[in-house]
């Protein structure tokens, strides 16, 4: 027996995924260690800093910016 799908369920291969499902917010507030992180950074005291910097400059959009 076959575990494969029946064609009728799976998605098409050539659609694209919504936006509104890309983005995975917990409606917490963004940290300067998120920032770093979703930068590909790493967490040292310089990188903290830069991302204090951007954060209070841009908000929490600085982190909409860095990811796709």
């Amino acid at each position: 027996m076959s575990t494969s799908q029946p064609p009728a369920s799976r998605p098409p291969e050539d659609r694209t995924t919504p936006d509104r499902l890309l983005h995975a917010r917990t409606g917490t507030d963004v940290s300067p260690e998120d920032l770093v992180l979703a930068s590909g950074k790493d967490l040292t005291p310089r990188n903290l800093e830069w991302a204090k910097r951007k954060l209070a400059a841009e908000g929490s959009a600085a982190l909409e910016k860095i990811l796709p």
